[in-house]
């Protein structure tokens, strides 16, 4: 046991079990089990190490990865180096909140509900929304089921969604529509954002929503205000996936005519994490809080007045028939969501609209010295937030091109090749307020120098 102390099954124990559900052996367990089609070989695993060999084993593997501590990271494409004050982790890491599941119980869930309930008012602050639930997996999955909300309530099976939006988060709405059996239409982009003619065209009176991402997969900015008289002259609803740390400039969404809002909160204080886990928001208009998936917390007052909170419109399938349920999500991500509230916490308002303005500032001074390398240009004339796209000559090998880049300490862009065929030669370069002035002219040099 000495060896294994976090595993504390003897020999005597075994033998135990065995003899309570009637076996002889392990091997008499799966007697009912044809003998034809039982693994008889060895699994192909390592032997068991000590627990300082596997601790020395697991760094070795965890010193491979290509880490924000020791490279500069200009890829973003919908994941982002943004920096994580100490509060974040010293609090989420407290065990009544680490530990915490879902409150069934609010008695005695009072913290991890009121955590929840700032979050929400977060969001509705941000994004202009009446109501806002407990989280969602993530902004890909928040984005589904935004279209698959606007179909129920506009009685339609017509998804019209801009080429812009991220192509994972695509991906997602196309099958989770496959399932309902609703129709997605896909509108056109030009000069990096949505192109106006093909929005128009792609907009029928049968259209239950067009969904737009703000900033778009391209780091553009689309103008919702242009978008929004297009589908509610029909009828639709205008579903808007935004970046939130762009809502600490830009104008939100919900005052610009916006039914549903709905992103990622990896921005605000969650880590990379290898690609996740994240955070999902999911705000709407007060018209459509009951079609809502998922579940919000309440703020009421208990018999003496006491303010309290309470879990309230848990329209899922856990809690009412599944028939009426408004989706089959049946979690949130409480922890996340709590990161993402202490982190608008410590830096307040006027700190989001300060680090939204230094990601502004940063990328378009990037974007001006990449930009005046030898054969790179910038893609798109839009306005862009801390994305953009850079084309470059077309001879450029781009995984190549990533491959030194990482050499020299510096993790390259996305290359757009790899979901838009008619981008072949462009890369997509993301610059958060981490990037300082020497990492950005040592990556300019670099990337000229290869190229």
């Amino acid at each position: 046991m000495s060896q294994h102390r976090y595993l504390p099954l003897t020999d005597e124990d075994r033998s135990e079990m065995l003899r309570t559900v009637g076996a002889s052996s392990i091997e008499d367990l799966f007697r009912d089990v044809p003998a034809e089609v039982r693994f008889r070989g060895e699994m192909n695993v390592s032997p068991a190490l000590s627990e300082p060999a596997l601790l020395k084993y697991m760094r070795g593997l965890s010193g491979k990865n290509a880490d924000f501590d020791r490279y500069a990271c200009f890829l973003g494409a919908g994941i982002y180096d943004h920096h994580l004050p100490v509060t974040v982790h010293h609090l989420a890491s407290r065990s009544e909140f680490y530990t915490a599941y879902t409150p069934y119980q609010p008695e005695i869930s009072q913290g991890e509900l009121q955590a929840i309930f700032e979050f929400q008012s977060y969001i509705c602050e941000l994004t202009g929304m009446a109501v806002a639930n407990a989280s969602m997996y993530d902004g890909a999955t928040a984005l589904a089921e935004a279209g698959a909300l606007a179909c129920a309530a506009a009685g339609r099976r017509r998804i019209v969604v801009s080429r812009g939006v991220h192509p994972e988060a695509r991906q997602i709405l196309r099958a989770a529509a496959r399932g309902r059996g609703l129709e997605v239409v896909e509108a056109a982009c030009d000069g990096g954002v949505t192109s106006a003619a093909a929005l128009a065209a792609a907009v029928t009176p049968d259209t239950a929503a067009v969904l737009v991402q703000s900033p778009n997969f391209f780091g553009c900015i689309e103008d919702l205000a242009a978008v929004e008289p297009l589908i509610h002259g029909v009828g639709g609803l205008l579903v808007v996936s935004a970046n939130p740390l762009t809502l600490g400039l830009l104008e939100a969404p919900g005052r610009l005519g916006a039914d549903i809002v709905v992103g990622d909160a990896q921005p605000f204080g969650i880590p990379a994490a290898l690609g996740g886990p994240t955070c999902g928001y999911f705000s709407v208009a007060d018209k459509w809080m009951r079609r809502m998936p998922g579940r919000i917390v309440g703020q009421t007052v208990d018999r003496d007045g006491k303010r309290g909170f309470v879990l309230t419109l848990q329209a899922r399938e856990q809690h009412i028939r599944r028939e009426k349920a408004t989706s089959n999500i049946c979690s949130n991500q409480a922890l996340l969501a709590l990161c993402a509230s202490i982190y608008l916490s410590t830096l307040g308002k006027q700190g989001i609209a300060e680090v939204a303005r230094l990601n502004v500032r940063k990328a378009h001074y990037a974007a001006e010295k990449l930009s005046a390398l030898p054969g790179v240009s910038l893609a798109n004339p839009a306005p862009f937030f801390n994305e953009f796209v850079l084309k470059l000559p077309a001879t450029a090998d781009i995984t190549q091109i990533n491959g030194k880049l990482l050499e020299q300490g510096i993790i390259g862009g996305y290359d757009l090749g790899r979901d838009y065929p008619e981008l072949s030669n462009h890369l997509l370069v993301a610059v958060t307020e981490q990037r300082t002035r020497e990492e950005i002219d040592f990556f300019a040099a670099r990337l000229g120098e290869l190229l």
